[in-house]
């Protein structure tokens, strides 16, 4: 059964994550915002989702997944169901509950991440409030950014199967929809705060092996380099401002 995503066509975002799931597993998807309005899809079909009355569980914002009878949203949710049944987590409860925590410390991040730009208002215009978001990037980069970055290394280094030295997941010895997630963190935080990630990442080889290791596994790797993977972009989550990074 083919997988339908809805997220904004033109950002990665937080859609972003869930494309990397589909993609690394292999899934069939329907990318469907970014279809033809004329066969049924686009960002109209998506708000008409949206605004269906006749949902029972109505999605608040995209991202969100239909499969089948199923619709789900918001990134993690997502994740959590796409996981088993894209072999994209640990068989076992305990190693389906970590992944999971993990993956909501991610999605910390991220918030943290755009605030760094609209720390007032979605509503208003980074240009509105440039002193503020300086300031916040400031306090984000100086301490939020290395403690997430080092709590991640810490998992990565206390994972067993990380002692050869091939290898860089979070969790046991296979890829996990936590690997690819902070993948894309790391490598939006580079498009970001490139100054601050060169400095950063001297302290986290662990995180640097995963950056390295990630985008072989053969379908991302096709994946990354297709037209497919939207660019970073200034509309998105992760945005270069150079006033922002030092």
């Amino acid at each position: 059964m083919v997988y339908q995503l809805y997220y904004w066509p033109t950002i990665q975002g937080r859609g972003e994550f869930v494309r990397l799931a589909l993609e690394a597993a292999g899934a069939p998807y329907v990318d469907v915002a970014r279809g033809d309005a004329e066969h049924g899809q686009g960002v109209p079909a998506m708000l008409a989702l949206m605004g269906d009355t006749r949902q029972p569980h109505p999605p608040y914002a995209p991202p969100f997944l239909r499969h089948g009878k199923v619709m789900v949203a918001q990134t993690t949710a997502i994740l959590q169901y796409l996981g088993p049944r894209l072999s994209l987590v640990g068989k076992s409860a305990a190693a389906q509950l970590w992944t999971h925590q993990i993956q909501l410390t991610v999605a910390d991040l991220v918030g943290e991440v755009h605030d760094t730009h609209h720390p007032i208002s979605s509503a208003h215009y980074f240009e509105q409030q440039i002193p503020q978001a300086i300031e916040r990037a400031r306090a984000f980069r100086g301490t939020r950014l290395p403690k997430y970055l080092g709590w991640f290394e810490s998992i990565l280094a206390r994972n067993p199967a990380n002692a050869d030295a091939t290898r860089a997941c979070l969790v046991g010895a296979r890829l996990s929809y936590a690997d690819l997630s902070l993948f894309q963190v790391v490598e939006g935080l580079h498009y970001a705060f490139p100054k601050a990630m060169r400095r950063q990442m001297r302290q986290y080889p662990l995180l640097a092996r995963l950056r390295q290791v990630v985008p072989r596994q053969r379908r991302l790797a096709a994946y990354l380099a297709s037209a497919r993977r939207i660019p970073f972009n200034e509309d998105g989550i992760f945005r270069r401002y150079p006033q922002l990074d030092a």
